[in-house]
């Protein structure tokens, strides 16, 4: 067993864990985000606001994820970034 397999073994556990508590905590974690994201747009006086907006949508979306909300039939909620698919490398 390589090293790579040897630590995926052994973090397996430890995202269920994650997972249920995302799933349990959703709700604060989400506000927790929108505070912070609040705060250090406040601080800097709006002249991130879109940086700010991005990087706290793709944080709620990670924690969507996380909380496996993007399952089939699952509502998404939110703006979430879906990178473009690319072809594979040509020959």
């Amino acid at each position: 067993m390589g090293l790579l397999d040897n630590l995926k073994a052994r973090l397996t556990p430890a995202k269920g864990k994650v997972s249920g508590l995302a799933q349990q905590h959703g709700d604060k974690i989400q506000n927790g985000i929108d505070k912070a994201a609040k705060v250090v747009d406040e601080k800097t006086k709006g002249k991130y606001s879109g940086t700010i907006h991005t990087g706290t949508d793709k944080a709620k979306g990670a924690m969507d994820r996380l909380a496996h909300k993007d399952a089939p039939g699952a509502d998404k909620g939110g703006d979430t970034f879906t990178p473009p698919s690319t072809p594979p490398p040509a020959s």
